[in-house]
């Protein structure tokens, strides 16, 4: 039989199709990207999704280190004054998140005793707590953050004014978590029945039997395919396929469902205030559960004694780091940002990392699936640098009530 051989238009035909395919598929990337930075440029974070208590395991966090750490919600930063550092520089480069960190510090420092502290960053729909940011809290506050809470937004109300409702339920991953409560509603299922549950087997029994069983459905496995789905989460494109490659059955709604479990079915709910909020979307209260390590009477004196020892600035990692000496810093916190960079961008990272870690330093991050993000990116002179504590940071990222990220990683600068 002859061989049959395709004819030259044909495969002028061909590269063009596969080029266009090619550009669409770039097209809806951009797309995605540009979506995700305008939501991204908002509101993100009114509490940071990072266990505090894992970050300072990991960090053996003692008196006296200085740390450079990732701003987000602000709520690390504070519990790590728990434990008197010399000093935290907090970067962020969302202005959204510079304010609200500001005015948690400012908080700290104005107001009189803990039980204000809790009324004013813990509980929902309590009126005085715009008062008190007039009459206390904002004379400690810098021009540039006070303008921020006071400026009236398109309602009328002052920003400040979501303190006296529930400010974890706005922002993007407040209104994500709002849509994922609303699409259960819409298949029968009250995500806040798990506030019922009185030990771990009921936990997961009320996660089995009702919100397990959502991961199946055709409309929440057609959300989540799309990579826009996770946006509320603030997880990028980049982000997205990193969890998608770790799917066993293709579809990311697997990866959600052993997250969720984790966070519903793994930690007693009175331990768990991560679970409060994502099922809940609000602190426990009274004897239903503790709060954040940082909103604990036991930590508020060590707080409020070192909160003049942070520092906020509108910068990234890298730019902070390059305008320290060398040999400064004892502890990194980089969250999950180097999940959105690229080889150079993490190279210039580790670069300043290197040059201004001081003898024993460790930097700790987490990343969306479970293997380090570093590994095979760095140059080989960096990367030998640093060694990678790989069982023991598995044994903590066991323990991360947060549970949406996939790996915990400590590294610790080698002799």
């Amino acid at each position: 039989m002859a061989e049959l051989v395709p004819d030259a238009g044909f495969l002028k035909n061909r590269k063009l199709k596969n080029a266009l395919l090619q550009h669409k598929a770039l097209s809806r990337n951009g797309l995605s990207e540009r979506l995700f930075g305008l939501l991204f440029s908002g509101l993100v974070y009114p509490q940071i999704w990072e266990d505090p208590d894992v970050d300072m395991a990991g960090m053996e966090l003692s008196p006296g280190h200085s740390i450079v750490c990732i701003g987000s919600g602000g709520c690390n930063m504070l519990a790590y004054l728990s434990r008197h550092p010399s000093s935290i520089d907090v970067v962020d480069l969302n202005p959204h998140h510079i304010a609200l960190n500001r005015l948690k510090l400012a908080a700290f420092r104005s107001l009189p005793g803990h039980s204000d502290i809790v009324r004013f960053l813990a509980m929902e729909n309590v009126s005085g707590n715009v008062e008190a940011f007039d009459r206390v809290i904002a004379q400690n506050l810098d021009a540039t953050s006070r303008t921020y809470w006071q400026k009236r937004r398109w309602n009328g109300q002052r920003r400040i004014e979501v303190f006296e409702r529930n400010i974890y339920r706005t922002g993007l991953l407040g209104r994500f978590i709002a849509v994922g409560h609303l699409l259960a509603r819409l298949h029968g299922v009250q995500l806040t029945e798990l506030a019922n549950a009185k030990s771990l087997r009921e936990q997961r029994h009320v996660f089995d039997t009702r919100i397990a069983p959502l991961f199946d459905k055709t409309l929440i496995k057609w959300l989540t395919s799309r990579k826009s789905s996770l946006f509320g989460l603030g997880i990028p494109p980049q982000q997205y396929d990193e969890l998608a490659s770790i799917a066993t059955d293709g579809s990311i709604a697997s990866v959600l469902r052993q997250r969720l479990e984790k966070l519903a079915c793994h930690f007693p709910l009175k331990d768990n205030y991560f679970a409060w909020q994502a099922f809940m979307r609000r602190y426990p209260t009274g004897d239903e559960g503790s709060l954040p390590t940082y909103l604990k009477a036991e930590n508020h004196a060590a707080i409020r004694e070192n909160v003049d020892r942070v520092q906020v600035h509108h910068a990234t990692f890298t730019e902070l780091l390059a305008s320290k000496p060398a040999d400064s810093v004892d502890r990194y916190v980089l969250l999950d940002a180097q999940d959105w960079m690229s080889d150079q961008q993490l190279n210039d990272l580790w670069t300043e990392i290197s040059r201004t870690a001081a003898g024993g330093a460790r930097v700790i991050f987490r990343t969306a699936a479970e293997k380090s993000i570093i590994e095979g990116r760095l140059s080989p002179a960096l990367r030998a640098q640093w060694t990678y504590l790989e069982e023991r940071s598995h044994a903590l990222n066991l323990q991360d009530r947060s549970a949406i990220y996939g790996g915990f990683h400590i590294y610790v600068r080698s002799a």
